[in-house]
């Protein structure tokens, strides 16, 4: 009997549809979340395995449909928007595009789970109470919770299985804490393949098209809860400080490149070592200028100095993709032309 692949969650979908909209798009849309749901995708994005054209093309097909939906909705409510989706649509296809929108509005308990693989599951809660198991499974997909089911002790199977078919109403308080203990107990597993499973330059590319302060709150975040993630993006990152990385003759490619109030601006929120860097591949007459364009500007917003700084970085990145110039990464023992 074959074994029906596990359903994307709306998560992993959102990340496949961010990978596929391109990295200058996605870094866009990062900006209109909240860093929770940024930190969540940013970790999905850096999970993804391989994923075939059919899947990627469907999930795009399936945005659009959603997004026409909500739109119907907001215009004229839900029975409404039924009406104009099958005209669309047809009745068929308007009923499923109806239902996804319904389910996307709602956080399902143990959402999580969904990323994680049944034989995981099972070795995390077998030892949890009867009670609690069945609470769990009684949230997931069938499938998923047949295939957890099948993974649990003999002897503990049917009386899950009597629990799941008696469960009650259960507090959201004992369900919110059910979560928060699996998911905690999880956590080192699940993002255990972080760095095999070829996602983590996806986030890469995703995370160089974002504006400053949300590249750093990303970064602290995956610091702190997953310092090897962490450490594999940022070795794969180019931010404006490690501008003291190129050699002289690439600095000085750069400079010919970058208009020369936006690099004032950029410096302005660097600490001296990176300015002497710079200045030392300028002419003197074009290094004392600079410093007194610095001097003279005056008081800058902090979101202009990093707009500014990221600009030259984007830069100096087109000019490595051409060729031009070679970054050194990860402190300097990988070279990429």
């Amino acid at each position: 009997m074959a074994i029906r692949p596990q359903p994307l969650s709306n998560r992993q979908k959102a990340a496949i549809l961010l990978v596929a909209l391109g990295p200058e798009s996605a870094g866009r849309l990062f900006q209109h979340l909240s860093q929770e749901e940024v930190e969540n995708l940013t970790v999905e994005i850096a999970k993804m395995g391989k994923v075939t054209p059919e899947v990627r093309e469907g999930i795009i097909e399936e945005f659009h449909e959603m997004c026409v939906a909500q739109e119907f909705i907001a215009e004229g409510g839900l029975d409404a928007a039924k009406d104009l989706l099958v005209s669309a649509f047809g009745e068929e296809k308007a009923g499923t595009i109806v239902g996804r929108v319904l389910q996307a509005m709602q956080v399902m308990p143990f959402d999580f789970l969904k990323k994680a693989d049944a034989t995981q599951i099972v070795t995390f809660i077998q030892n949890e109470h009867p009670q609690t198991i069945a609470l769990i499974l009684a949230y997931l997909q069938p499938a998923q919770a047949a295939a957890i089911m099948s993974g649990l002790p003999q002897d503990l199977r049917a009386d899950v299985a009597r629990r799941i078919a008696t469960l009650d109403k259960t507090p959201p308080e004992v369900i919110r804490e059910v979560e928060h203990v699996l998911q905690r107990k999880l956590s080192s597993v699940v993002s255990t393949d972080f760095t095999h499973a070829g996602g983590v330059k996806s986030l890469v590319e995703v995370l160089n098209w974002v504006d400053r302060s949300t590249e750093k709150t990303i970064l602290e975040s995956l610091s702190e809860n997953q310092p090897e993630l962490a450490e594999e993006v940022k070795k794969l990152m180019f931010v404006f400080e490690d501008i003291v990385m190129l050699d002289d003759r690439a600095i000085q490619q750069v400079l010919k490149e970058v208009d020369t109030k936006e690099l004032s601006l950029a410096l302005r929120g660097v600490g001296e070592s990176v300015q002497a860097r710079i200045f030392k591949n300028m002419s003197e007459r074009a290094a004392t200028m600079m410093k007194e364009e610095m001097e003279f500007m005056g008081p800058v917003r902090l979101r202009a100095v990093e707009e500014a700084q990221q600009r030259v970085v984007n830069i100096i990145r087109k000019l490595e993709e051409a060729g031009e110039i070679i970054v050194a990464r990860g402190g300097g023992e990988e070279m990429i032309g």
